[in-house]
């Protein structure tokens, strides 16, 4: 590739951002950055990232400023956990004219001293941050937007068909990002609710969790569309109070991902769920896994928002006992059921 040429860029070599960036080459010349120098190598030598073949047109980088300074267009899909660091490390080499789309689905807590949030506390909204939010707190880029939607990396590498989501408040973003992710396979849609698919995009993973969990006790069809469609109910509550509108979650970033999300064993978040049902510690099943489950962490923050807005969400809260406090899945299960709220939709 030549280095005078504008790219396609994607941060994190990660199973979803090596999809993201097999899509990208269909149309143009693509930057694929991994801080890791084993990564780096492997995709020179073997051109494999995460069991999926580079395309020819995707160029491995391990350089910041040089893939700052051939990307226009830039993809972050790294882990929520390390996204400010990441913003914080690129912001340097970062330019106005540079365009950020991110494709990760987490959240950053803290507090304005820097420390985290105590489980089981109650968190209002100026303490919790989008991927987004920190992008436009650490970098001088305004252009920004999101990528979301029921998007699981292994379908994605195998070509089979799947849509998403791109949000952001400047229409060029959506139209660039949708130009530059057209295929045949990957239809791309637009909004302007930022927060609405962003925070639908994370609120899932809990349902995810408690999907497979469901999944792993033996349960049926039944069991899940009831754990799915009140699940919906809490995502929107949770995400009305942190400034969302409900419209997204009704969308492909909301109901189209839970969707996939809970009905599928490639969700690393249903997965968890699922081992844990089947009698795996939690930390033994974290430990073996290669990639984040954000899911884990967005169960503490919607307990504690959930507490400090006061609404009621028995299924994050019998979640948050179980990852947190030892509770058994049955007796969460038998929590749920037993629950006196008997209104249905009350989320409308």
């Amino acid at each position: 590739m030549p280095t005078n040429q504008f790219a396609y860029g994607v941060i994190g070599a990660g199973s979803f951002g090596t999809a993201v960036a097999n899509i990208l080459a269909e149309n143009g010349n693509v930057l694929l950055y991994t801080r890791r120098e084993e990564a780096y190598q492997n995709m020179l030598q073997d051109r494999i990232s995460r069991n999926q073949n580079l395309h020819a047109n995707i160029e491995p980088s391990i350089d910041a400023k040089d893939f700052c300074r051939r990307c226009r267009l830039i993809f972050p899909v790294v882990p929520s956990a390390g996204f400010r660091m990441l913003m914080q490390q690129f912001a340097q080499y970062l330019q106005p004219h540079h365009i950020l789309i991110h494709g990760t689905k987490g959240l950053n807590l803290n507090t304005p001293d820097g420390h985290d949030i105590h489980p089981g506390k109650p968190i209002p909204r100026a303490h919790i941050h989008t991927m987004t939010e920190i992008i436009l707190q650490e970098t001088v880029v305004l252009r920004v937007g999101c990528l979301s939607g029921p998007n699981l990396a292994k379908e994605i590498a195998q070509g089979q068909p799947a849509a998403t989501v791109i949000a952001s408040r400047f229409t060029e973003v959506i139209e660039q990002g949708r130009q530059a992710l057209k295929s045949p396979r990957f239809k791309v849609y637009g909004s302007h609710d930022v927060s609405g698919v962003e925070f639908a995009g994370v609120l899932k993973n809990v349902m995810a969790i408690a999907s497979g969990m469901l999944h792993g006790l033996g349960l049926g069809e039944n069991a899940k569309a009831m754990l799915i469609s009140r699940g919906l109910g809490e995502m929107i509550k949770i995400g009305r109070e942190l400034g969302a509108d409900a419209t997204a979650f009704f969308g492909i970033a909301g109901i189209g991902d839970l969707i996939a999300t809970c009905s599928s064993s490639l969700s690393r978040n249903f997965s968890v769920g699922y081992r844990m049902a089947t009698g795996e510690p939690l930390s033994d099943i974290l430990a073996g896994m290669n990639e984040v489950v954000e899911g884990i962490n967005t169960v503490k923050l919607a307990k504690g928002v959930s507490l400090y807005y006061q609404i009621e969400t028995p299924i994050v809260e019998a979640l948050y006992q179980t990852l947190y406090n030892n509770q058994s899945i049955q007796d969460s299960l038998a929590y749920l059921m037993n629950y006196a709220f008997d209104k249905d939709a009350d989320f409308m």
